[in-house]
């Protein structure tokens, strides 16, 4: 039997088994990106008007909400339902209300804050970063715009720049959490403070290290009713290059290798960057260390495995009703590949969690924005749950911010 269709079978026996409602199943003990193929046009979800033509899972709508934004990237919500979006290239938070079906732009909440980033609304703040610094702002008189600014961890105390200068920013009743990345795409940084998450008091006192072996995390976030956190981390290039491998043109080893994660971070835990990467999996590049069993020994593999390449970069957990049996599971945005011969990825995924377990065993691609002839629709930068349960996406490409909301049926639900 030709071995690629094996696989396949494999893969499609799995996610069929979640399609009709096997939501009891174990989560395998070395999870697979597990995707379901696009269907025709006549059986899929529902694209509002000024929706290209995604690929939407039936069951699931599709809106666009707000445009002509610029460098769209990540979003946040406050506590009065103000929707807060970050733009690195041009150094401001735009603050945007919803007025019917549409977020419009009142005011622009910052600005002057080249490479904004993270975002997390917390204890009436929106805390938020720059690739080397950490700030929390605030709106007193409703008018969108903040008026009161504090910088609480300033430059100089954060590695900044890089490949991987963004920056996530997590705070909880105790802590701030953030990240730094790998300046470039498997450099050994394991003597400095790149390729780790953070945690400070949140005075920014206190400086912790929390886990190693991050290749780039872009946002944490805690599971909802726990102290877990957890990130989405994107896998390294050129996993097949030292092979042989013509870039841009035969890549059968990078293109299918390593995989995005969808990690659990855990104090003093190891991650496996730059010298494992996937389920305990060795870099070509550094199987020769003498130690590298060991460090595989010590790598905790993802919870959740993504396809290579997708550039799974953010992530929400569902905490509200809106969509029938989705509570506790996570929508991620993933931006999609270009270290690849033929594209992947351009999609918002569901992660399925087991609700007692507490740990994911299947996702289902929710939208796919990557339609036929490759054609590029949209690259998914982040994902917010509204105050209302929908989901909003960003993208960067086009500039624009989309809705997902629930439109019924029974598929959707996989019943």
């Amino acid at each position: 039997m030709n071995r690629q269709v094996a696989l396949g079978f494999g893969s499609g026996v799995l996610v069929t088994s979640v399609l009709i409602g096997c939501l009891t199943a174990q989560r395998p003990a070395n999870p697979r990106p597990q995707t379901t193929a696009p269907t025709p046009a006549a059986t899929q979800g529902v694209r509002g008007q000024g929706v290209p033509e995604f690929w939407v899972r039936p069951g699931y709508r599709v809106d666009l909400v707000a445009e002509n934004l610029g460098n769209a990237r990540f979003m946040e919500f406050d506590d009065k339902g103000n929707l807060y979006l970050s733009r690195p290239n041009r150094g401001d938070i735009l603050t945007l209300r919803l007025r019917g079906n549409r977020y419009e732009v009142v005011n622009t909440f910052v600005e002057g804050y080249p490479t904004v980033h993270g975002m997390h609304f917390a204890d009436g703040w929106l805390w938020f970063t720059q690739t080397g610094a950490i700030h929390k702002a605030r709106d007193t008189n409703g008018d969108g715009k903040a008026d009161e600014v504090q910088t609480v961890i300033p430059e100089g105390k954060l590695p900044r720049g890089g490949g991987h200068w963004w920056r996530p920013i997590l705070v909880t009743d105790k802590y701030i959490y953030t990240g730094i990345g790998d300046s470039g795409n498997i450099n050994d940084e394991t003597e400095t403070e790149r390729q780790k998450i953070w945690r400070f008091n949140k005075d920014g006192t206190g400086k912790t290290l929390f886990a190693s072996g991050i290749r780039n995390t872009e946002k944490l976030r805690l599971r909802p009713g726990t102290n877990e956190v957890w990130g989405v981390d994107h896998g390294s290039d050129w996993f097949g290059r030292t092979l042989g491998e013509r870039p841009q043109q035969f890549q059968p080893i990078t293109d299918y290798n390593p995989p995005d994660e969808l990690n659990h971070y855990e104090e003093g835990k190891f991650y496996g960057h730059p010298f494992i990467t996937g389920n305990k999996l060795p870099r070509i590049e550094y199987q020769n260390r003498k130690d590298i069993v060991e460090l595989a020994d010590e790598t905790v593999p993802p919870a959740w495995s993504f396809g290579a390449h997708w550039a799974a970069n953010s992530f929400t957990f569902l905490t509200k009703d809106h969509f029938p049996g989705h509570k506790g599971d996570a929508f991620v945005a993933c931006r999609g590949s270009w270290n690849r011969v033929v594209p992947d990825g351009y999609r918002v995924e569901r992660v399925l969690f087991d609700p007692v377990t507490g740990r994911p065993y299947g996702s289902l691609t929710i939208v796919k924005t990557l339609v036929g002839n490759n054609r590029v629709l949209a690259r998914p930068v982040d994902c917010v749950e509204a105050p209302d349960g929908s989901v909003l996406f960003s993208c960067d490409t086009t500039n624009r911010i989309y809705r997902i909301s629930w439109a019924g049926g029974r598929n959707a639900q996989g019943n």
